[in-house]
């Protein structure tokens, strides 16, 4: 009786460990971002208000993949409300300071921002930022980032990749913008979840 017993826990264990593969297999993102059966991280991680703080320098132009440095690196900080809608877009405003001065000499947050993220199913992902039309910032400026979403979906750790403006001109005039307007920063900008009466 006891044999038959072991057999049958056997049998169960053995269900147990291929349901539970089968599972983890299920677990990975579609082309859309949004995780099947609850995987580690999707789009719908980040849903909801994390404010962010950034610090960082803009080193100068990027033409022909070399950067061309302004005069002096360029200090920035900056502070911001992000709102993500859990399917792949948000919303963002923000207050920095380029340089000691306010960007645009824009004393007040500026709302015209939108863009687009992706959270990957090992919970790393990217963020797209564009500044739209009305605010200090001119339209069509853009941030990319690399982040990792950690802390159980409440943290967001985040390196710029990619920075886009609208004009200037390196030290040495090699390079000017337009047309070259991919600028190089060395940038990173963290994000925490915003408890709104003490719920996530």
């Amino acid at each position: 009786m006891k044999i038959k017993h072991l057999s049958v826990a056997s049998a169960a264990a053995v269900a147990l460990l291929f349901l539970s593969g089968a599972a983890q297999a299920g677990d990975s993102d579609d082309s859309s971002g949004h995780g099947h059966h609850g995987g580690l991280c999707s789009n719908a991680t980040l849903k909801g208000p994390f404010g962010f703080i950034g610090h960082g320098e803009i080193l100068g132009l990027i033409a022909d993949g070399t950067l061309h440095p302004y005069a002096a690196p360029v200090i920035l900080d900056d502070v911001a409300l992000v709102t993500f809608d859990g399917i792949g877009g948000f919303t963002r405003t923000d207050f920095g300071v380029i340089g000691g001065l306010p960007k645009g000499g824009q004393t007040t947050f500026n709302p015209n921002q939108k863009g687009t993220y992706r959270v990957n199913s090992d919970c790393t992902g990217t963020m797209k930022i564009v500044y739209t039309a009305g605010g200090a910032v001119p339209a069509g400026v853009e941030t990319d980032l690399n982040i990792v979403v950690a802390a159980d979906g409440t943290l967001i750790e985040s390196v710029v990749y990619r920075a886009v403006t609208v004009s200037g001109a390196s030290a040495d005039l090699m390079a000017k913008c337009p047309p070259n307007c991919e600028q190089g920063v060395q940038e990173s900008f963290e994000g925490k979840k915003v408890l709104v009466y003490g719920f996530r």
